[in-house]
């Protein structure tokens, strides 16, 4: 890659990490200390300076952003005010960092990003974004539990990376990582105890969520990007009466989850696998759906008649 940090003199490669948690999130500062631990990479850190979780791949781009020195030991750190892809935009740019890292590291998420989870997930927009500028990528996620998980899981979930994270670099170093997908890594709830890497694919499960009125200014914080724990979720009284009539206020509220009985990421982490599941830019359309297009397209003018109707 040009103007890779990867040929630095004391041959370190240098790793870039950002997150949607926010910069003081334990899933990040785990990463980091991790990371600075085994003292072979060079060590960046630019994250957004709140949490940013469940957006997506939104950026900013009607008005600048700041970045603010932050000390994290080991790493050169920066609190971005934009979303997690504007702080892998800005990280890959030579605009904050003089030279452009050879990995980008978007984790780790506070809970599982697998299925139609990963379309809402800040945490693989990180990744996605640095994969769109042409640098090698990975989303991390731990599968947090309220009532399973402690804060040094998240330090167990970035030891048992390690190993895929020095191979990719080994790759990258070689010139032979594939340039056409970032890697997308989930790790099980009982990551002491995790069965080894699966390499999956991605499946359609997703955590249903409906609607119900809320009385004004109730508001609660989901514990992840697109998974809670439902046992340990606030529950909020209607309250109808206290909304005012020229305003209503509306909240989000478990509904259950689907699941695909396939042999895709979420099966094969909720079996206890750390599963590695290689994603692209872009969603493909099945089969069936552009089988169906091709044949009514080239009638849609006739079919849209009057007499048609």
């Amino acid at each position: 890659m040009e103007d890779s940090a990867v040929y630095n003199s004391d041959q370190k490669p240098t790793i870039m990490v950002t997150n949607d948690d926010g910069i003081d999130a334990p899933g990040l500062r785990s990463l980091v200390c991790v990371l600075v631990s085994t003292d072979r990479f060079h060590v960046l850190v630019c994250a957004p300076d709140s949490e940013k979780s469940g957006v997506s791949h939104c950026i900013t781009w009607r008005h600048p952003i700041s970045a603010r020195r932050v000390g994290i030991d080991g790493a050169t750190a920066f609190a971005v005010s934009g979303t997690p892809a504007d702080c892998a935009s800005l990280g890959v740019s030579k605009a904050l960092f003089p030279s452009i890292p050879d990995l980008v590291i978007s984790g780790i998420n506070m809970g599982s990003n697998c299925g139609y989870h990963i379309v809402y997930s800040g945490t693989v927009a990180g990744a996605r974004e640095a994969f769109f500028n042409d640098v090698p990528s990975i989303s991390i996620s731990y599968d947090w539990s309220g009532s399973k998980s402690t804060i040094q899981d998240f330090t167990l979930a970035a030891e048992a990376c390690i190993p895929i994270i020095s191979a990719v670099l080994v790759e990258i170093r070689n010139q032979n990582y594939p340039s056409g997908c970032f890697l997308n890594i989930d790790l099980p709830t009982n990551v002491a105890n995790h069965k080894g890497y699966k390499l999956t694919k991605q499946g359609k499960s997703i955590f249903k969520m409906g609607w119900k009125q809320v009385p004004y200014g109730t508001g609660g914080k989901m514990l992840s990007t697109m998974t809670m724990d439902t046992n340990s979720a606030a529950q909020t009284e209607t309250g109808a009466s206290n909304v005012s009539q020229e305003q209503m206020w509306f909240g989000r509220e478990a509904k259950g989850t689907q699941v695909d009985d396939d042999d895709t990421d979420h099966r094969f982490l909720q079996e206890g696998y750390i599963t590695v599941t290689p994603l692209g830019a872009l969603s493909q359309v099945e089969t069936g759906c552009l089988d169906f297009f091709n044949d009514w397209l080239p009638g849609v003018v006739d079919r849209s008649s009057p007499s048609a109707l």
